[in-house]
């Protein structure tokens, strides 16, 4: 009786499935199992997880491979607004541990990616709603994080992003503000990164559609990215 009540209890957590329930920390090499086989999706959603529901998520064909001996030469520059120059360990409410940049927001790994070797197969409309954390020199200062987990790969188009235990790092367009997580479950295949590289399911809201890509006018100008609704990649 006493271990049913607790059972229940458990159960009752608002928004999150339970603390404990499944396993949190695992890590499936190249995401063969995906986490919401593992865990249930909990009924009530918080708002903190809730993404637009127009539109849907697909891995781009194009995949990445580590530059050969002697392209580094060829790797382009990214302008210093579009580096992720800071990976910091931080707890937020309901999802626990997080990484995050330099401006604080959340960052994810997504299933479809592979860790060994590291690969990114977020490219085209994927990398406008799932920005990659880019970097020139690898070297992003860390708090929290160790540094024998961090490395970099190189993209299709030739620039290099941050990995963490070989998963390629990405935000998500659609966290408005610094510590939302609204793309944890997202197409049932992107989640929150713990600072040790696993998916974070400590709370997983039921599975949603990403927003929408940002549009562009005609003088090739972003738009609102919440405009548009009907795509696919």
């Amino acid at each position: 009786m006493v271990v049913g009540a607790a059972l229940a209890a458990l159960v009752a957590l608002p928004g999150c499935a339970p603390a404990g329930y499944g396993t949190p920390a695992a890590d499936y090499g190249n995401a063969a199992e995906p986490a919401s086989n593992e865990v249930a999706a909990s009924p009530g959603a918080t708002a903190e997880a809730e993404a637009d529901p127009e539109s849907t998520a697909e891995a781009d064909p194009e995949s990445t491979a580590e530059a050969a001996p002697g392209d580094e030469a060829n790797t382009p520059e990214i302008s210093e607004e579009l580096t992720t120059t800071q990976l910091t360990a931080t707890k937020v409410a309901k999802m626990g541990e997080t990484v995050q940049d330099q401006d604080g927001f959340v960052l994810y790994r997504f299933d479809k990616d592979e860790d060994d070797p590291a690969k990114s197969n977020c490219n085209g409309d994927c990398a406008e709603i799932w920005p990659a954390a880019l970097t020139n020199d690898g070297e992003p200062s860390l708090d929290g994080v160790d540094e024998s987990l961090v490395g970099t790969v190189t993209r299709a188009d030739g620039t290099k992003q941050l990995t963490l235990k070989g998963w390629p790092l990405y935000r998500y367009i659609g966290d408005k503000k610094p510590g939302q997580w609204k793309g944890q479950n997202v197409s049932g295949t992107w989640f929150v990164i713990t600072p040790e590289g696993t998916k974070n399911l400590t709370c997983l809201p039921k599975i949603s559609k990403p927003v929408a890509p940002p549009a562009k006018d005609d003088a090739g100008a972003e738009e609102s990215e919440d405009s548009g609704s009907d795509y696919s990649y």
